[in-house]
């Protein structure tokens, strides 16, 4: 990907007519060169990468909705697909399984916006010392993490390519119906540790 854009410009990659632009797709990761009459996409964009990508993201997703309606309709015990567990190893689970993911996203998107947070109107000269010359910022925004860029030459840049920034925001979502999945394992879990406690505590004498 990261070359298949210059062998474009260079014209050591033939398409339909002249080269009008590149741009880089989010999912499936891939760089594409437009031509006037069609496209000539990288790997990540065509063939059986692209669809072993597809497919791993569609079962990722079916799991965890899965696993998000069992959490919210709690299924009674007895049922083929129901693994008989006790509200800490629910609990347990959950916390696992948003801790993993939460971290997951925590970690691309620093990678991604870190410059948003040392300063957001002056994301693009952050990290160097660009003297009288720094870059501009025109505009910037923390969801995706992004920002427009602009140099003494008059050329504009962005911050992250636009597969970055969609990636970073794409994480969000498994790591939110993790935290869902846990805060309801929680809420159950205190609950059902109140009604534990009150069980145990023997009845006062009515004579007393």
């Amino acid at each position: 990907m990261l070359e298949f854009d210059e062998r474009c410009m260079q014209g050591l990659t033939q398409g339909p007519g002249r080269l009008v632009r590149v741009r880089n797709q989010a999912f499936p990761p891939a760089t594409i060169c437009e031509f006037q009459h069609g496209e000539v996409s990288s790997i990540g964009g065509q063939g059986v990468l692209g669809v072993l990508l597809w497919g791993s993201l569609l079962v990722m997703v079916v799991c965890l909705l899965v696993a998000l309606i069992a959490e919210c309709f709690d299924p009674r015990l007895g049922g083929e697909l129901v693994v008989p567990m006790s509200r800490a190893e629910k609990l347990s689970r959950t916390g696992t399984a948003f801790f993993v993911t939460g971290s997951v996203f925590v970690m691309v998107y620093a990678l991604a916006g870190w410059q948003l947070f040392a300063g957001p109107s002056s994301v693009c000269s952050a990290g160097a010392d660009w003297g009288t010359n720094a870059p501009r910022t025109l505009e910037y925004s923390f969801f995706p993490p992004q920002a427009t860029c602009q140099y003494t030459s008059g050329m504009t840049r962005r911050m992250n390519p636009d597969w970055m920034a969609s990636l970073a925001m794409e994480l969000a979502v498994p790591a939110l119906i993790a935290g869902v999945g846990f805060a309801l394992a929680l809420r159950r879990w205190a609950v059902e540790r109140r009604a534990a406690q009150q069980d145990a505590v023997p009845a006062s004498d009515p004579r007393s």
